[in-house]
């Protein structure tokens, strides 16, 4: 299916080097190999092949490769100088991308020899605007069953879905997560991990992660941090700003698969609204360059509403997800009458949209295609 990042990151090639990052199997080198159809000549090139990356150290590709694809790279000690280099003696006709499954946006905080090179696009998985927009055929049932993956949403049978996740997930305790840093204690990041998939929606305590898994909270931390940027799981923090008393530090946590997701129907369809709207999110960050962002709101009172679409500092809407729920929940009743602030509540099983106490209450697959990309 056809990617909707796919003009903006064809427009973008046309000024600078491209990034593309995201979860491992979004389908990144495939959008990378539709992309290189627009050219007449590309090379390629991943990191993770030793005849490839025989090519690329020496940089022997063929002079007039209009296009050159980086997979990976961020494994290259020296990489950032290295693109530097690359990019700043090419031909003027020659264009880079450069992808990989980490979050390459992160390294840019060491050193800005990069600063003013690239544009950054983030490949999520699958949303209902985004089938949409390619016409393929879904139902949000299937979206909390498979995920957005499209290995296992495409899959003709559950069985093959789950075969997928189970070594997906193997993959990326294993080989990921030893490629992006030494772990000694594979052991105690997989208890993290399968700690965290029961605890989707809460605010995440390292010292009550630790006490369970009998490590130090900060080696929880670092863990959380090592499965956030492989693009495993995503934090939603607490919003501050101009809301009384809303002083808990503690983010929540998501996962990208909202197949790996343990609990109720209800905590899984929270998981996919968070996916779906930071998938929102970092579209307008990456093609407009809009100063958004995802949070949440909770008070010491403990009135918490899971989500807040934040533009320049300031709430634009406040998000209530709920599974089956059509009574406004009192917390987003709350914050709309204190602050004045736009409330939606999503309801999975609706049969009647409305607006109730100045909160509109939509079925929840119809607020997710009215996410714009």
């Amino acid at each position: 299916m056809k990617r909707m990042q796919k003009e903006h990151i064809l427009n973008d090639l046309q000024k600078k080097m491209v990034f593309l990052t995201g979860p491992r199997q979004t389908g990144k080198t495939t959008l990378a190999k539709d992309i290189a159809k627009s050219f007449k000549s590309s090379a390629y090139l991943t990191y993770d092949r030793a005849e490839d990356r025989k090519i690329i150290l020496e940089e022997s590709w063929l002079p007039q490769t209009e296009l050159l694809i980086f997979d990976e790279i961020h494994q290259m000690e020296g990489w950032k100088n290295y693109l530097k280099g690359v990019y700043d003696t090419k031909p003027s006709k020659q264009k880079i991308l450069v992808t990989g499954s980490a979050r390459l946006e992160i390294f840019r905080e060491i050193g800005d020899s990069l600063a003013g090179r690239y544009f950054l696009h983030r490949l999520f998985p699958l949303s209902p605007v985004e089938c949409d927009h390619a016409a393929v055929d879904y139902t949000l049932d299937h979206f909390l069953e498979r995920g957005g993956f499209p290995e296992p949403f495409f899959a003709k049978n559950p069985t093959d879905a789950k075969r997928w996740r189970q070594q997906y997930t193997d993959s990326l305790l294993r080989a990921d997560v030893l490629d992006f840093e030494s772990i000694r204690n594979l052991r105690a990041i997989r208890l993290v991990f399968e700690l965290l998939q029961r605890r989707v929606g809460s605010p995440v305590s390292y010292r009550s992660i630790a006490e369970d898994v009998a490590i130090a909270p900060n080696t929880v931390r670092k863990y959380v941090q090592i499965l956030e940027a492989l693009y495993i799981i995503f934090l939603v923090p607490p919003y501050s700003r101009n809301i009384a008393r809303s002083l808990l530090k503690e983010p929540k946590v998501y996962f990208f698969d909202t197949g790996l997701v343990e609990g109720d129907l209800g905590v899984k369809f929270e998981n996919f609204v968070a996916m779906c709207l930071l998938k929102h999110v970092h579209f307008k960050i990456d093609t407009k360059a809009e100063d958004y962002a995802l949070r949440y709101l909770r008070t010491k009172e403990s009135k918490e509403v899971d989500f807040a679409l934040v533009k320049d500092d300031e709430v634009k809407m406040m998000i209530e997800a709920k599974y089956a729920n059509h009574t406004v929940h009192p917390a987003l009743r709350y914050f709309h009458e204190k602050y004045d602030i736009p409330a939606t509540q999503a309801v999975k099983e609706l049969k009647r949209e409305r607006m109730a106490n100045g909160v509109e209450i939509h079925r929840g697959l119809n607020f997710l295609k009215s996410l714009d990309l």
